[in-house]
């Protein structure tokens, strides 16, 4: 009886009984939770694909790029170094991609050996003091060595050395990422930088250093004037120097070029300097002239032979034969000379036989009548003298004139013209 009356206290729903009502709640909640987690797979999948997608990265044309996986580098062989191209890593914090510039040329102007200048100096058309000394605290400069070597008294052969300001220009680019990058310190990207930036930022006091001491090593082997005059021999030097050292460290740095780009002496001595190059062009000048002047007086007196004939005869070991040789080369005066030299001694030759074969002839004369053939002699010598003379002058002794003084005025007539002249 009292269950009747516990039964008839619950409120009963018009038309539906109570156990329904909770088996559509818990169908309810079961579909939204089913909805939920199907929301959270596609989430959770979208976040996996996009966590992998940003692993993807361009690496330009003009780099190479490290893939670092915990801070070490990956790969094997020629695996280590990523080329151009889309690549793919493990997304950060797992692996890292370092890009770095191998294809593009850097330049970083030297001018720690040029001398200090004022913004206003800088300026054209300005006109400034120039300082009476130099500052060795703000002008640079470098050492070249002198031409001349002084004696010390101690006995010692010492140098001088003169200063030099000079201007350069580095080229270079990196050949090596990996070596660049264990080798060669550089600061970290931060974001909305560029890492090639970060690199020339921050290997450029490197550089400059190791330039500087190239410069240093190389000047101080030339002297001024060949440090001035050099456009090519000087850089190639310290081009050669900078890529010593840049090995020895393992930079994977490359030298393209060391460029002289001005140079000058110091402005303090700029009126003597001038004067001494005057003074050298004109020495050089006149050394040239005096060279050109024995060569052309060689090559006219002797002919391209005339040095070295010269030295032959100089050198007693030299054979005949080829002294023989060089005389029958010479040309120019000394040929024609020689040539005279020749004719004359045929001529006196000649001559001498022909003297020798008509005193042969009138030798038996002479022994038969020599008075008369020294007196046939004596009138042949006279006709021949006598008709080769200009004036004939004949003073006939007679008595009373013996002791007495006679004056005779030579070519007395100024249009008796000699017979030198009429031939």
């Amino acid at each position: 009886m009292a269950e009747q009356n516990n039964k008839d206290l619950i409120p009963q729903s018009p038309g539906k009984p109570a156990g329904d009502e909770f088996d559509a709640a818990g169908k309810s909640l079961s579909e939204a939770l089913r909805i939920s987690f199907i929301v959270l797979k596609i989430i959770m999948i979208v976040l996996v694909v996009v966590f992998l997608a940003s692993g993807f990265r361009t690496v330009e044309p003009d780099e190479q790029a490290i893939v670092l996986r915990f801070g070490k580098i990956c790969g094997v062989g020629e695996n280590r170094i990523l080329g151009p191209g889309l690549k793919w890593v493990f997304p950060y914090p797992i692996d890292k991609i370092v890009k770095i510039p191998v294809a593009k040329k850097q330049n970083l102007p030297i001018n720690s050996f040029w001398y200090y200048q004022r913004p206003d100096e800088l300026l054209p058309e300005t006109r400034f003091q120039v300082p009476a000394t130099l500052n060795p605290i703000k002008d640079g400069y470098c050492i070249t060595r002198s031409e001349e070597q002084s004696q010390t008294t101690a006995g010692l052969t010492g140098s001088d050395y003169h200063i030099i300001h000079c201007k350069w220009q580095l080229t270079y680019k990196i050949d090596d990422p990996e070596r660049f990058f264990k080798n060669t310190y550089t600061d970290d990207a931060t974001p909305g930088q560029n890492y090639a930036d970060v690199i020339e930022k921050s290997i450029k006091p490197l550089l400059e250093r190791l330039f500087e001491g190239a410069v240093v090593t190389a000047m101080v082997n030339y002297t001024i004037d060949e440090a001035i005059s050099s456009q090519d021999r000087i850089p190639k030097h310290v081009k050669k120097l900078l890529q010593e050292k840049l090995d020895q460290i393992e930079s994977g740095i490359t030298v393209v070029s060391a460029q002289l780009t001005d140079i000058t002496w110091p402005r303090q001595v700029d009126n003597a300097f001038l004067a001494s190059i005057r003074a050298s062009q004109e020495s050089q000048k006149t050394i040239s002239e005096a060279k050109g002047y024995a060569e052309n007086t060689l090559n006219e007196a002797a002919g391209p032979v005339a040095a070295q004939l010269f030295e032959t005869l100089k050198d007693e070991t030299t054979r005949e034969e080829e002294k023989e040789l060089l005389w029958s080369q010479l040309a120019g005066h000394a040929q024609e000379k020689n040539a005279g030299a020749r004719a004359y001694r045929t001529k006196v030759v000649e001559t001498a036989k022909a003297n020798a074969e008509y005193l042969q002839k009138l030798l038996p004369e002479y022994r038969k009548r020599p008075e008369l053939v020294v007196q046939k002699i004596y009138q042949d010598a006279m006709e021949y003298i006598l008709n080769n003379v200009d004036e004939k002058i004949i003073i006939q002794p007679t008595e009373g004139t013996r002791g007495k003084e006679i004056r005779l005025l030579l070519n007395r007539d100024q249009t008796i013209k000699p017979k030198s002249e009429e031939k």
